[in-house]
């Protein structure tokens, strides 16, 4: 019998994602059940293996994202997309996801590469830094902000916003519930704002384009608006800020894999799936089975909660060779960082070139890196987030 901490508790993931526990439960125990009181509930069931978590994210209609996607919601929390299921995830999807193309991202890349330019000529010069306050940080908060149609001057507003929403449970934000949902009223208000000048003055953005656009012949409502604005500032800022902050990490601790891409900056896109795959920034999202069925050998329930562990899907030992170990020139890499099916993230392609443009422009100014204090890392059961990265450098000029 396997010995399960509540992974409902942030101390759980104290020391990061912990691997040993849940490559035991894919072996013994790949749907296991934890009983205790949750979200209004009797308990949760843990799913860690691949194929366990590919099959339940294709099947929303069965395993229902409506009721609820994180361990804290308990009625569903705010209705964007994310907390949606078919048809109505579909229409709210079709309404931004044009913006999302790979043809619509790559056209953005001279633009990702300015605003690069301009973070790096910021903390070149001084030789030191905190990498994810200062760097990591910055360019999805600018690159969101341009989407969303919001001044730049905003971006600190949403960083702050941000935080208090998702580092609820970390004391160096000492977030109250009720500072967390304040946050949340604050981002409304300005996302308000943004709306009576853009209902007025459309302009060529994601904030025209979801009060222009209709679903189901009707705009949207105030509350549907704010929480498409609240899930794309979120999303679009939280985990890729620590997607880059892990690959900054991760060179640090693999100093041939930093020096083989100082040589050919070209394995830059196998490192960013390496480090999705390998420290995948979302450790889990909720379903809620809407009939009783059978996973793995165990009877589910309807009514039951399922939590779904990406980061052990992404080191299971049957879909890839030494899933322990650190390796861009994995050939073979399916991960599901992302997701997959009906919610598989819309903003993957931003994602990828936001991450890639970054480690290009690091890659070729700024050189002799080295921890310049300890790394601090945010409390949470649901993002392995980090926070601080004190950084020593020696930077190169901008080019002209």
């Amino acid at each position: 019998m396997i010995e399960v901490p509540d992974v409902s508790h942030p101390d759980t993931f104290e020391h990061g994602f912990p691997h040993d526990l849940f490559r035991r439960l894919r072996r013994e125990s790949p749907v296991h059940w934890h009983e205790g009181d949750y979200a209004g509930g009797r308990g949760y069931w843990i799913v860690s293996r691949y194929r366990t978590i590919k099959a339940i994210s294709r099947q929303p209609l069965r395993f229902s994202s409506a009721s609820g996607t994180s361990l804290e919601d308990r009625h569903g929390g705010y209705t964007s997309m994310i907390g949606m299921d078919p048809p109505d995830h579909r229409r709210h999807r079709s309404l931004v996801s044009a913006g999302f193309t790979p043809r619509q991202i790559a056209a953005q890349e001279p633009h990702h590469r300015q605003i690069v330019s301009a973070i790096l000529d910021r903390v070149t010069g001084r030789g030191q830094c905190d990498f994810v306050v200062e760097v990591a940080a910055e360019l999805p908060l600018r690159i969101i902000a341009d989407l969303l149609g919001a001044p730049q001057s905003a971006c600190y507003d949403i960083f702050d916003w941000t935080n208090r929403m998702i580092g609820s449970q970390d004391p160096e934000y000492s977030v109250s519930e009720r500072s967390s949902s304040d946050a949340a009223r604050e981002m409304f208000s300005f996302a308000n704002g943004l709306a009576e000048d853009r209902l007025e003055r459309p302009r060529e953005d994601l904030m025209s384009t979801l009060l222009h656009g209709e679903v189901n012949g009707q705009r949207l409502n105030v509350q549907e608006f704010d929480n498409f604005f609240l899930l794309l500032a979120v999303a679009g800022n939280e985990t890729t800020r620590n997607l880059i902050s892990h690959a900054l990490l991760l060179l640090l601790e693999y100093p041939g894999t930093l020096a083989r891409l100082r040589r050919d900056p070209s394995l830059v896109p196998a490192l960013v799936e390496e480090v999705l795959r390998f420290r995948s920034p979302v450790y889990y999202m909720r379903r809620t089975a809407t009939e009783d069925t059978e996973l793995e050998g165990r009877r589910i329930r309807k009514g039951d909660k399922l939590l779904l562990y990406y980061p052990s899907a992404n080191r299971d030992e049957e879909i890839f060779e030494r899933p322990d170990e650190f390796d861009i020139d994995r050939e073979h890499n399916p991960h599901l960082a992302f997701g997959i099916g009906e919610h598989f993230c819309l903003g993957t392609h931003l994602a990828r070139l936001e991450t890639r443009v970054m480690f290009e422009g690091v890659l070729e100014r700024m050189h002799d890196l080295e921890l310049a204090g300890p790394v601090t890392y945010l409390r949470s059961n649901l993002i392995e987030g980090v926070k601080h990265i004190p950084l020593k450098f020696s930077g190169s000029a901008a080019h002209a």
